[in-house]
């Protein structure tokens, strides 16, 4: 499941894309197990949690081991490569480490 949070104290400038595995029988059960999970996590964190969820479901038999996709969204868009990177994943806003040679 991939769920989105906005976090308050950051003024709400900080969002988090959130990825949960759920062993569930049908998506619905997963999508209600990871609401409630969601629920709970935005309120021991002091985020807000922003009622949006997308499952995808696994094409394993078992546990997830490497090379396994665990998530994928398609997007149409008309943007090239580059500016479809800086509009949704390298805005600059983003937390993260930059691995040194990259």
């Amino acid at each position: 499941m991939r769920c989105v949070f906005r976090w308050e104290a950051s003024g709400g400038r900080c969002y988090e894309e959130r990825l949960t595995l759920w062993r569930a029988e049908s998506t619905e059960e997963a999508i209600a197990r990871a609401d409630e999970e969601a629920r709970r996590y935005a309120s021991d964190n002091g985020v807000r949690h922003l009622d949006f969820a997308q499952s995808y479901r696994l094409a394993t038999d078992g546990r997830p081991g490497d090379r396994d996709e665990v998530f994928s969204l398609l997007r149409d868009s008309g943007l090239d490569g580059d500016a479809y990177l800086d509009r949704y994943f390298d805005t600059g806003e983003e937390h993260r480490s930059i691995v040194p040679g990259e």
